[in-house]
């Protein structure tokens, strides 16, 4: 059950907005075997310079069109199986016209004790929902 953030900058259509969010999670489901209803995103726009990204030193320039994803997971998975996902979302997101100089992903890992669905239980440590399969 990954919690992504999705942030970008003003500009695009809701339709186009909607479109990113939809690749992004099509593209975890499909990596990750998680149930498509397992769906849980915060998308943010952005007035003009409240995003920065530069190129942490790899010599290529980001445009506007930048999408910043955080992606808030529990731990478990091989490093094959992030660098498989961040590939897929960089796919996805180009077959939606964003450029892959624009894909920026941070994945942030924790565990089961971290995670609340609601009524201030931890239901994963309950036993209401079952610990997900790592893919």
């Amino acid at each position: 059950m990954p919690l992504v953030r999705i942030d970008v900058n003003a500009g695009r259509t809701p339709e186009q907005i909607s479109s990113i969010a939809d690749a992004i999670h099509d593209a975890i489901v499909a990596e990750y075997g998680i149930p498509a209803r397992d769906r849980f995103q915060i998308i943010t726009e952005h007035q003009g310079g409240q995003i920065i990204a530069q190129d942490a030193g790899l010599g290529f320039d980001r445009s506007s069109g930048v999408v910043m994803i955080q992606i808030f997971t529990q731990r478990g998975r091989t490093t094959e199986a992030k660098q498989s996902l961040y590939a897929r979302i960089a796919e996805a997101l180009g077959e939606k016209g964003v450029d892959g100089n624009d894909v920026f992903i941070g994945y942030v890992e924790n565990g089961p004790e971290d995670w609340t669905f609601g009524f201030g239980r931890a239901q994963y440590l309950t036993g209401e929902l079952a610990v997900p399969n790592r893919a």
